[in-house]
């Protein structure tokens, strides 16, 4: 039963993933968003994660999305109309960017490949442990990514 459980998370997870990138209103893009953030904390209630998962509602479906949804109407979440396409420098340097990103997660995870094994897993202590011990580099870096995606959200959203 939890296999099939976490295949529906996963697929909901996926499906919402695609969803904040194909709509054009922002509004849907936020939501979709808040989606994948609550069918990751279910991913992580399976995994026995109980901390984990509900600082992923917490921190991510209840105060992320919904200042992603803040800005997305502050700013205005109508329909954008024909946006301009990006030059082929830009284009190229988004490539750069991301493979830098993808290297620096790639080398931070295969260093941290034999994580100290914390005596009770999923408390505040192991998840404290790890993320600032092991993997500070990755934690550090989605910090920045969150950060990055809230600065696009506002340039994207932005009138003239």
């Amino acid at each position: 039963m939890q296999w099939v459980l976490f295949g529906v998370l996963a697929l909901i997870a996926i499906a919402a993933g695609v969803g904040v990138i194909l709509p054009r209103k922002p509004v849907h893009n936020a939501l979709f968003l808040l989606l994948q953030f609550l069918a990751l904390a279910g991913l992580y209630f399976l995994l026995r994660a109980p901390f984990v998962a509900v600082a992923q509602i917490l921190v991510y479906a209840g105060a992320v999305a919904v200042l992603f949804l803040y800005v997305a109407m502050l700013v205005g979440g109508e329909d954008p109309g024909e946006t301009p396409r990006p030059g082929r420098l830009l284009v190229a340097a988004g490539f750069i960017l991301t493979a830098g990103w993808l290297g620096t997660a790639a080398y931070a995870t295969w260093q941290a490949r034999a994580p100290l094994a914390p005596a009770s897993p999923g408390t505040v202590e192991a998840v404290g442990e790890l993320l600032l011990g092991n993997y500070l580099l990755v934690f550090e870096g989605a910090a920045v990514l969150l950060f990055l995606a809230l600065v696009g959200t506002v340039a994207l959203l932005r009138k003239e």
